[in-house]
C-alpha cells in the first residue's frame, strides 16, 4: 500500500473546514464561448473537483489504488500522432526506491484531471473559452517550433528560468547561466501571436507541459517578491491594498508595508479571471481541461522534472535546467505555515475557494490550521 501524500485541511476537522469554505464561495457566473458549450458554474465545478478527489483519496487510503496500472502521462487517444515518432515516450518518471508518494501524486493529477474534464460542459479545446480566457491562455503558451514544444509558464513556478531555457534553445542566449535581467517578452514566441490554424496544429501535434507549486506557497513567494521587493508593484497595488483594508492609512500610502492579511483580504475582493498573473490561479492561467498537456511537474521536484523534460523534447546535452542561485532563498514550508497560522483563519476559508481547482486538479494538501497545528 502506498503512503497517503496527501492530508486533510485539519485531521478532525478537516471536511468540516473544507465545507465552510465552499459554502462562503460566491456563484460565479455561468460563461460560454461563442458558439461553445455552457462552462458549469464555479460551485459546480468545485463540488465536481471534491467528490472527485475525495474518491480519489479513499481509494489510495485503502490500498485500491496501488493494484491499478497508472495512466501514462500522454493521452491515450494520441498514441499514434506525428509527434509522438520524433520523441521519446515519458511512460514516467523514473523515481527511486521513496518516491512512491510522487507516483501518487502523478497518478492523482492524472486521475482527477480526467475525472473533472470530462464533466459535460467543460471546455475540451481553446475555442470552448470564453473570448478573455482564451486570451489570457495563448498570451502564457510559450512555443519552441524547432524542438516541438509548448510551455505554459506560471508566475512563481521557475517560469524565468524557463523563459531562459527557451532562449538558449533559440539560440538567443549562449547559456542558461549567463546573469541578465529576463526580457519576459522579446525572442520569445507566444500562442497569442500566431494565426489560429497555426495554434491548432501545435496543440494537436506538440509536446505540452506546465509545472505547478503548492498555491498557497505560491502566493506567499508573490507577497514577498512584489510587495517587498519590487517598487512598481508597491505603487500600483501596494498603495491601493493599503488605503482599502487599513484603518487610518491616509490617501497617499507608500504601499511597501503590506501585510499578508491585507494581501489575502484584496484576493478574497479579486475576480480570479482578472487578478494579476503572479496570483492568478493555475486553471485560469494554463486552463488544463482545455489544453491536454503532457506533463505536469512540480516546483517541489523542479530540477528532476525539469531536465526529464529537457531529455524528452531531445535538447542538447549542453542545455541543463538552471541550478537554483546559493543566495536565493524561497518561500519555505515552515514560513508559510507561520504566515497561516498568523492570519484569521475566517480569512483563509474565504481565500481557500478561489483556488481550491489548484489544491485538487494538482493534488496539494489544503494546509492544516488547526490550533492544535499551530502551536507546535
Amino acid at each position: 500500500m502506498f503512503p497517503r501524500p496527501l492530508t486533510p485541511l485539519a485531521a478532525p476537522n478537516g471536511a468540516e473546514s473544507l465545507g465552510r469554505a465552499l459554502r462562503r464561495a460566491p456563484l460565479g457566473r455561468a460563461r460560454a464561448g461563442l458558439g461553445g458549450p455552457p462552462l458549469l458554474l464555479p460551485s459546480m465545478l468545485m463540488f465536481a473537483v471534491i467528490v472527485a478527489s475525495s474518491g480519489l483519496l479513499l481509494m489510495i487510503e485503502r490500498g485500491i489504488l496501488a493494484e491499478m496500472k497508472p495512466l501514462p502521462l500522454h493521452p491515450p487517444n494520441r498514441e499514434g500522432a506525428a509527434w509522438r515518432r520524433t520523441l521519446p515516450r515519458p511512460g514516467g518518471l523514473s523515481l527511486e526506491a521513496g518516491d512512491s508518494d510522487l507516483q501518487v501524486r502523478q497518478d492523482v493529477r492524472n486521475r482527477t484531471l480526467r475525472a473533472v474534464c470530462g464533466q459535460p460542459g467543460m471546455p475540451r479545446d481553446p475555442w470552448d473559452l470564453p473570448v478573455g480566457q482564451r486570451r489570457t491562455l495563448l498570451r502564457h503558451i510559450l512555443v519552441s517550433d524547432r524542438y516541438r514544444f509548448l510551455y505554459c509558464y506560471v508566475p512563481k513556478v521557475a517560469c524565468s528560468n524557463w523563459k531562459r531555457v527557451l532562449k538558449v534553445l533559440a539560440g538567443v542566449l549562449d547559456s542558461v547561466d549567463v546573469r541578465l535581467k529576463m526580457d519576459h517578452r522579446n525572442d520569445l514566441v507566444f500562442l497569442a501571436d500566431l494565426r489560429p490554424e497555426e495554434i491548432r496544429y501545435r496543440l494537436q501535434h506538440y509536446f505540452k507541459f506546465l509545472f505547478v507549486r503548492d498555491p498557497l506557497e505560491r502566493l506567499l513567494s508573490a507577497y514577498r517578491n512584489k510587495f517587498g521587493e519590487i517598487r512598481e508593484y508597491q505603487q500600483r497595488y501596494g498603495a491601493e491594498i493599503v488605503r482599502r483594508y487599513r484603518a487610518g492609512a491616509g490617501p497617499s500610502p507608500a504601499g511597501d508595508d503590506v501585510t499578508f492579511p491585507e494581501f489575502l483580504r484584496y484576493l478574497v475582493d479579486e475576480d480570479p479571471e482578472r487578478m494579476n498573473e503572479h496570483w492568478m490561479p493555475v486553471y485560469h492561467l494554463c486552463q488544463p481541461c482545455a489544453v491536454h498537456y503532457d506533463f505536469v511537474g512540480s516546483y517541489e521536484r523542479l530540477e528532476a522534472d525539469a531536465n526529464q523534460v529537457l531529455e524528452w523534447v531531445r535538447a542538447p546535452p549542453h542545455v541543463r535546467f538552471p541550478a537554483r542561485q546559493a543566495w536565493y532563498r524561497p518561500a519555505s514550508p515552515e514560513s508559510l505555515h507561520y504566515h497561516l497560522c498568523s492570519a484569521p483563519r475566517a480569512l483563509l476559508q474565504d481565500v481557500l475557494p478561489k483556488y481550491i481547482l489548484d489544491f485538487s486538479l494538482f493534488a496539494y494538501p489544503l494546509p492544516n490550521v488547526t490550533r492544535e497545528a499551530c502551536h507546535q
